[in-house]
């Protein structure tokens, strides 16, 4: 147990400000025993700070989508470009029990910015009062509503590209494999996966990191996942445990990001590693000195607007394979 009170001594200079500046904003933002609204308005205020500033795109505004549940609010960025645009869809982190499109704004706003692409965020339904698979069915709802009104939103239904940071990644996973083995999209353009949860049950990271900084213990972690999980036999569902799919086809190129101090790492690590195995392209980032999280915090992490400059450079190098 020592290891995890020696991780603050790890951290970059400019991470150990980030986590004195989230304590500051909201101390109990990532606090898994209160009750959900205190949960979700903590995270709320502390997020709003990140949020401020960045990068202007051409267009930012909220739409309804239809799903087999009902709407869905979605977000939709587009750059200031004309024409028909590829198109990333995005999928929040936050444990797939707070967050949502504000929280995450200027994550899009930036990856619309860097990419030149039409950016959609998805605000999907959050656990407990939604549970699995309910919010991969609603992303792969507007994900088919969308390219069937292509014109609509000026967007290439064939080039289609995913993205999502912590549980965001797995949906982001997910979603793209749902698609893959229903049949209802034959090609994707890459992958931008940050951070994620990918199935692994146990690993080094899990066991060296994760604490109060980041609000990753073992026990926070089997919080999220009960909240998420109506059985815990879900937990080998191959649209939760991605590690479980078969990775020999319909897989496009791959940015990985791993933040080098988060309990989640490793899950990173043996997701590169598969795709390796099957000869997959992708690139692993791992980040050194940085918690889980970090993608918000380019106000004052230099490390998070070259993690968002080398994913857009990484999805500009990889155009759809037609």
């Amino acid at each position: 147990m020592g290891h995890k009170y020696d991780v603050p001594r790890l951290w970059t200079e400019q991470m150990g400000r980030v986590v004195d500046t989230q304590n500051e904003l909201a101390k109990d933002a990532y606090v898994t025993g209160q009750s959900l609204e205190e949960m979700r308005q903590a995270y709320r205020t502390e997020r709003a700070f990140w949020n401020e500033g960045g990068p202007a795109v051409a267009v930012s505004t909220d739409y309804n989508a239809p799903t087999r549940y009902g709407e869905v609010r979605v977000r939709y960025y587009r750059p200031n470009a004309e024409g028909t645009l590829p198109l990333i869809v995005y999928m929040h982190g936050g444990g797939w029990v707070i967050g949502d499109v504000d929280t995450h704004d200027r994550i899009t706003r930036t990856l619309c910015h860097l990419s030149g692409a039409a950016v959609v965020s998805i605000d999907y339904s959050l656990a407990p009062e939604a549970r699995f698979p309910r919010q991969i069915h609603e992303c792969v709802d507007v994900v088919t509503h969308i390219r069937d009104h292509a014109d609509t939103w000026s967007i290439d239904p064939d080039d289609v590209s995913f993205a999502g940071d912590s549980a965001g990644a797995n949906m982001a996973a997910a979603t793209m494999l749902m698609m893959r083995d229903e049949g209802t999209l034959h090609s994707v353009r890459t992958l931008l996966l940050f951070y994620g949860a990918y199935g692994l049950k146990d690993s080094m990271s899990m066991r060296l990191l994760g604490g109060s900084w980041d609000g990753l213990t073992e026990e926070d972690y089997a919080y999220y996942l009960g909240q998420y999980l109506a059985d815990p036999a879900d937990a080998n569902d191959p649209y939760f445990n991605i590690l479980a799919n078969d990775f020999n086809h319909g897989i496009p190129p791959c940015y990985i990001v791993a933040a080098g101090l988060d309990p989640l790492r490793d899950d990173s690590r043996t997701l590169a590693e598969i795709l390796s195995l099957c000869q997959v392209p992708h690139l692993l980032n791992e980040v050194k000195g940085v918690l889980h999280g970090f993608l918000h915090h380019s106000k004052m992490l230099d490390q998070t607007m070259e993690v968002l400059t080398e994913a857009a450079r990484f999805y500009t190098e990889h155009p759809l394979d037609r």
